[in-house]
């Protein structure tokens, strides 16, 4: 990867790929589903295979212009690589596409999503001209003549030396994949001079190997590929290859066991059909043009020269067959969608599917304007093509953007040296787990663990004004918190909706602390400085979240891993107190996520590392060892602790949540208390409900049914190991509320929470 992303001045040159794109690859072999196949200098992945007497993998016409997805491959683990195109080179290892069904995707079990990327980064290289020719043909070259005659500075792009445009955005911007990097190429002007594609038969049996259209068989015939003995062509035949024509329309293709072609079936204007036994079927029915860039490009100035812009008659109305090999669209299933009413383009691509694959209509687009123009006698314009034209890797999309948005803790290293699996979550790479989440879980309930939560929200409120403030902030009491003790707190916005939560601690007459959770506490942040401003108090606010790390020390064994470190006497629950902790000093604060013991350590970061290290050798014969998120979310399941943004909804009430104990009604005032009030007569229909079910839990996210209908989805869900089934949080939107639904096909039942210590007992020992 290069240093970051270079500008390289104007220039007037032919084209931007580099120097080691021409003259092709040397002869070798490629390896094709496990088995070598040669190559020959100046053959693409396609040529290599068709010589070699195999199929390319999906079936059906080959065009061998990129201009459809039927000789799509896997080539070196990336999908979707179109094989006419993709240079061979030894050792190259190709995976043909399944006929039917889409290429697998990769399947990652336990992604480390902090190693090195799988193929690396994709450097990105930057150019400008003031007018950029797409397209190396006749009309792309005259363009660029006639462009450089009149003085102006021009970038000639095009496919086969090299330079693939893949999208047009505004700016304009032309996006190129060249075989060593992205390129932007910011110009002026853009003129498409991209030709015209080959229609491809739409009938019965169009799927088969075999089929090629006519600039196909040029290809394969200039390449030395053997086409068959018995080559049939159909329309106008191919330029200086051997065959046999026959008249008439196609009506079918007829195919043997292997999928190939073995007779094409013609008929004539009385109808009369004409069976003819081949090989290999030419077909030239027709062009169309390829104007896919150009129909992606909006508002940028861009004009379209030649055969691209050329209004070429369209095909006859496709009767029967396969409409859209990519996605598998038949007429059947346009008409289907026709008679539900889509009966406009755009709509009719939605509901059907055709069009929306990986070449947007290069194959099927014409058939599609010509079946609608047999019904309206007026032929649609063609659709709006969307950005890439190609595809294209992440690595290619994201090449030049080099902000990771996602910060990181000061122990992120430590997490990386004891194995941890980091993931991101609330905006932070934090450890998902470090090898074996059980374990984890076990030296929560039975022993101490150690968690990094110094992602948690922090801002220390204060001033003369800071009581009445928090009164109107929080739908709890606030002014009967004393010093040393805190509230657990909704945040509620104007609706009454939950918008965040987390902790209280008065730490003074007029300072308070202020906890949120890690995904919300931007905004808390800005929701407490606009209310502040709002009402005019005298309150000042500190945001300590970024100067303050947090480990949180919990399990039965907390409270004497705590001694050990220096503090003699631990806070009761609910307690919070100012202490040294193995030589940091640290605000100690007595809690329970987890439900057990639990205290929270919040320190400067610098000393972070120290009393991390520190608290990990004291521990060693309690059996202390970190846990991640995956333990900690199944922890927090067994006492139904709610976490915002996960479990709630946009719209989420304290009632919904279950969690009407956390609001005082009684106040005189606080934020979202009209709307409260407002709907409490009312009936609502969704619940935050907890399920139980034997065996292993279902998915995240998977739907709840009652009586055959669907009438939730669950939010949480974890194998309990110390309670030896699942236990869920889920959303029921229908009434009445069930006590027995169906999830993931198995029976559950709504059960109360917390499942783990109900009286709360091990939290406050």
């Amino acid at each position: 990867m290069t240093d970051g992303p270079t500008t390289e001045p104007k220039a007037s040159n032919a084209s931007i790929a580099p120097a080691e794109a021409d003259g092709g690859a040397q002869a070798g072999r490629i390896v094709v589903d496990g088995r070598p196949i040669p190559f020959e200098p100046g053959d693409s992945v396609a040529i290599a295979i068709l010589r070699a007497g195999e199929s390319i993998g999906p079936g059906g016409t080959l065009c061998l212009a990129g201009d459809c997805g039927n000789c799509l491959v896997q080539a070196d683990g990336v999908a979707y690589v179109r094989s006419c195109h993709a240079a061979p080179s030894p050792g190259l290892v190709v995976k043909r596409h399944p006929r039917v069904e889409m290429p697998p995707l990769p399947v990652v079990a336990e992604p480390n999503l902090t190693a090195p990327l799988v193929f690396g980064e994709v450097p990105v290289r930057r150019v400008e001209a003031d007018l950029v020719v797409i397209g190396g043909g006749r009309s792309g070259t005259a363009a660029k003549a006639k462009a450089e005659a009149a003085g102006r500075e021009v970038i000639l792009l095009d496919a086969a030396t090299g330079d693939e445009v893949v999208a047009i955005y505004a700016g304009p911007m032309v996006v190129v994949r060249t075989p060593t990097a992205m390129v932007h190429t910011q110009s002026r002007e853009i003129v498409v001079a991209t030709g015209a594609a080959e229609i491809h038969p739409v009938c019965p049996g169009s799927n088969l190997d075999g089929l090629l259209t006519a600039r196909a068989a040029e290809r394969l015939h200039a390449a030395a590929v053997d086409l068959g003995q018995n080559v049939i062509s159909v329309g106008k035949p191919a330029k200086g290859v051997p065959s046999k024509a026959v008249q008439g329309r196609v009506v079918r293709f007829e195919g043997g066991t292997s999928g190939r072609v073995t007779a094409v079936v013609t008929a004539d204007d009385a109808g009369e059909e004409t069976t003819t036994a081949c090989d290999t079927v030419v077909l030239g029915l027709g062009r169309a043009p390829r104007d896919l860039l150009a129909r992606m490009a909006g508002t940028a100035p861009v004009s379209v020269v030649g055969s691209a812009a050329r209004k070429h008659e369209l095909p006859p109305p496709p009767i029967e067959g396969v409409v859209c090999p990519c996605s598998g669209t038949t007429v059947e299933d346009l008409q289907g969608a026709w008679d539900r009413g889509f009966q406009e383009l755009e709509l009719l691509k939605r509901a059907s599917l055709a069009g929306v694959g990986t070449c947007q209509g290069g194959a099927c687009l014409p058939h599609i304007r010509s079946w609608i123009a047999a019904r309206t006698d007026i032929a649609p314009a063609p659709f709006t093509a969307r950005p890439a034209s190609r595809q294209i890797t992440l690595a290619e999309a994201s090449a030049g953007t080099f902000i990771d948005a996602f910060r990181r803790t000061s122990l992120h290293d430590e997490h990386l040296a004891l194995g941890g699996r980091m993931d991101r979550f609330g905006g932070w790479w934090r450890p998902w787990h470090y090898g074996d989440h059980v374990a984890e879980y076990w030296a929560v309930r039975e022993a101490v663990s150690l968690g990094d939560v110094s992602t948690l929200g922090k801002l220390v409120v204060s001033g003369p004004d800071v009581v009445e403030f928090l009164e109107r902030l929080y739908p709890c009491n606030v002014a009967d918190i004393k010093v040393g003790r805190s509230r657990y707190a909704l945040l509620l916005n104007e609706r009454g909706h939950v918008i965040d939560d987390g902790m209280i601690l008065r730490d003074g007459e007029t300072r308070f602390v202020l906890s949120f959770t890690s995904g919300g506490a931007a905004n808390a942040e800005m929701w407490v400085r606009d209310w502040i401003e709002t009402w005019g108090l005298r309150v000042h606010v500190l945001d300590q979240t970024m100067s303050l790390a947090a480990i949180n020390v919990t399990g039965p064994l907390a409270r004497q891993l705590l001694q050990r470190a220096g503090l003699a006497d631990p806070p009761r629950f609910l307690g919070h107190v100012h202490a040294d902790i193995a030589g940091v000093p640290c605000h100690v604060m007595r809690l329970s996520f987890t439900g057990e013991a639990a205290f929270e350590l919040h320190h400067p970061i610098n000393g972070s590392v120290e009393l991390w290290r520190a608290l990990m050798e004291l521990g060693q014969d309690l059996g202390v060892r970190p846990h991640g998120l995956k333990a900690l979310f199944g922890l927090r399941l067994e006492k139904g602790h709610v976490i915002v943004g996960m479990d709630s909804e946009m719209d989420s009430t304290p009632r919904r949540l279950g969690m009407d104990w956390a609001v005082r009604m009684e106040k005189p005032f606080f934020i979202g208390k009209p709307a409260l009030a407002r709907t409490a007569p009312l009936p609502d229909h969704r619940r935050l409900v907890g399920f139980t079910m034997p065996g292993d839990a279902p998915t995240e996210g998977s739907p709840i049914s009652a009586g055959g209908d669907i009438v939730g989805h669950i939010s949480g869900s974890w194998t309990s190991p110390l309670l030896g089934h699942a236990v869920m949080l889920g959303w029921l939107k229908r009434t009445p509320f069930p006590e027995r639904v169906d999830i993931d096909g198995r029976e559950a039942l709504v059960a109360s929470t917390p499942f783990y210590d109900p009286e709360g007992l091990r939290a406050r020992a």
